[in-house]
């Protein structure tokens, strides 16, 4: 893994970041690229600076003598440097780019104004895949969704069900997500990020019916461990 790319800075969506950059350190590799809202430069900092939370962990790794052998032993020199991710920290509209890829980013309703909140679509070799962040519905999505070869949309509702006050328009149900990704031109539809008591067999039957009410290609919810090629 050589870049992290976030879309909020939500638990759920962040909680393993200190364990990958760790491991990543640990291993030798070199920095990860991290892009993402502001303030991940602050969050990384309180967990990797000179009094962040592993300050403890990485100065017994760096200073103790045992310690400086095994990393010598496993082929590093010292000093050995504590984890230094290279963040850059992005704003919607912001691309990023590497080597046969890009992507472009926007706004999308969530949880705004504590957190800054973004979908993204990847483009590489001809072919797109946007992924929604945890979002509402809304104009500067679907344009980033606009003929992707697939996009994976956050589904925090069934339809039919009630909408806690306030909350209706930033959780679209599966047939609202599929609507908005056959206005879009969508070739492919994947939902993310059941709940409990979304994730049962009777439910996403449900919510496949639901999609395939509004929208004529393939359709899936999304589950671990899956790999999709497209």
């Amino acid at each position: 893994i050589t870049h992290l790319v976030f879309s909020h800075l939500h638990s759920d969506h962040m909680m393993d970041y200190a364990r990958l950059v760790h491991a990543a350190w640990d291993a030798g590799a070199p920095p990860l690229k991290v892009h993402g809202p502001a303030p991940i430069a602050e969050v990384t900092r309180r967990l990797f600076g000179p009094e962040g939370a592993f300050a403890f962990d990485l100065h017994a790794r760096t200073d103790l003598k045992p310690s400086q052998e095994v990393w010598l032993a496993r082929g590093g020199s010292l000093p050995r440097p504590w984890p230094r991710p290279e963040i850059t920290e992005i704003a919607a509209g912001d691309r990023i780019e590497g080597e046969g890829w890009r992507i472009e980013s926007c706004t999308v309703p969530h949880a705004q104004p504590i957190l800054d909140c973004f979908g993204f679509a990847l483009s590489s070799g001809g072919r797109s895949f946007v992924y929604s962040g945890d979002a509402g519905l809304c104009a500067p999505l679907r344009a980033l969704a606009q003929d992707a070869d697939l996009l994976l949309h956050w589904c925090y509702r069934l339809d039919g069900e009630a909408a806690p006050a306030g909350m209706a328009a930033v959780t679209p149900t599966p047939s609202e997500i599929a609507a908005m990704a056959a206005e879009a031109g969508v070739k492919r539809l994947m939902l993310t990020h059941f709940r409990a008591h979304m994730d049962s067999d009777a439910n996403i039957a449900a919510a496949l019916a639901a999609m395939r009410g509004a929208f004529d290609g393939p359709v899936s919810v999304a589950e671990d461990l899956e790999v999709h090629t497209i």
